[in-house]
């Protein structure tokens, strides 16, 4: 609350008579009771940014099933190896000659991609069709390994899984030395 204080100059004492000065004080107590009301109001309705997660489904490993038979002609193996380098191939392991390649819109998402219309061409133009095994070596990083899921993401390729790597496919990372 604003209180004006008029008390004057010296008339009681016998001293000079001055003029009245008005000195104001204003009281701020209200103004600081509005804005920390209005600092909390922003923060209780202010949205923080919301963590970004991926829904992966992985089965439960205590259950024993039979695995699964996949096509070869439409299905593509993704080895992740070591120092950000993968290797991959279209149908069954040591039919066809793999290639080493690099993670990004040049790499994986291109062969992606080529790959899926590929399989679309000799399936009747469906290019969900093509299925994904992905296997992460000993020496990948969860990065690649996250890197990976979200090409199958952006590329649209709807079938995949997270299989462990065979000792054959092991041995295929050690000849192209993307295994340390």
């Amino acid at each position: 609350m604003a209180e004006l204080d008029t008390s004057g100059g010296g008339k009681h004492k016998g001293g000079k008579i001055r003029s009245k000065k008005a000195s104001t004080r204003v009281d701020l107590t209200a103004m600081v009771d509005l804005a920390f009301l209005l600092i909390t109001f922003f923060m209780y309705t202010t949205t923080l940014q919301k963590p970004k997660a991926m829904n992966l489904a992985m089965p439960d490993n205590s259950v024993k099933t039979t695995q699964l038979a996949i096509a070869a002609s439409r299905s593509m193996t993704i080895l992740l190896g070591a120092n950000n380098k993968l290797e991959w191939y279209m149908g069954e392991a040591g039919k066809s000659a793999p290639t080493v390649d690099n993670y990004g819109k040049e790499g994986i998402r291109k062969a992606l991609i080529e790959n899926a219309k590929k399989v679309a061409d000799t399936h009747n133009g469906d290019e969900k069709l093509m299925e994904v095994v992905i296997k992460p070596s000993e020496h990948s990083t969860y990065e690649n390994l996250v890197t990976t899921l979200d090409e199958m993401s952006i590329t649209n390729i709807q079938i995949y899984a997270i299989v462990p790597i065979t000792p054959m496919e092991v041995a295929d990372l050690k000849t192209n030395k993307i295994y340390q």
